[in-house]
């Protein structure tokens, strides 16, 4: 049974299975594409702001309870 998933960057059927060298993308060029999206930093994670939350005069975060 061979499992076929969706290309991560075009949305290609890719076969998932190790006769796809690529996968989970469907060809090398997409695969190169994602490589390259990495190393250019396009993707980010977004980060919380650790001031976001805290009202001003609120806690000031260092944990003595005073």
């Amino acid at each position: 049974m061979s499992t076929t998933v969706p290309c991560p960057h075009c949305g290609e059927p890719a076969l998932f299975a190790p006769q796809n060298k690529w996968r989970p993308f469907c060809s090398e060029r997409c695969k190169m594409i994602d490589l390259g999206a990495w190393a250019t930093e396009s993707y980010r994670i977004p980060v919380a702001d650790p001031m976001d939350g805290l009202e001003a005069g609120g806690d000031s975060g260092t944990g003595d309870g005073d």
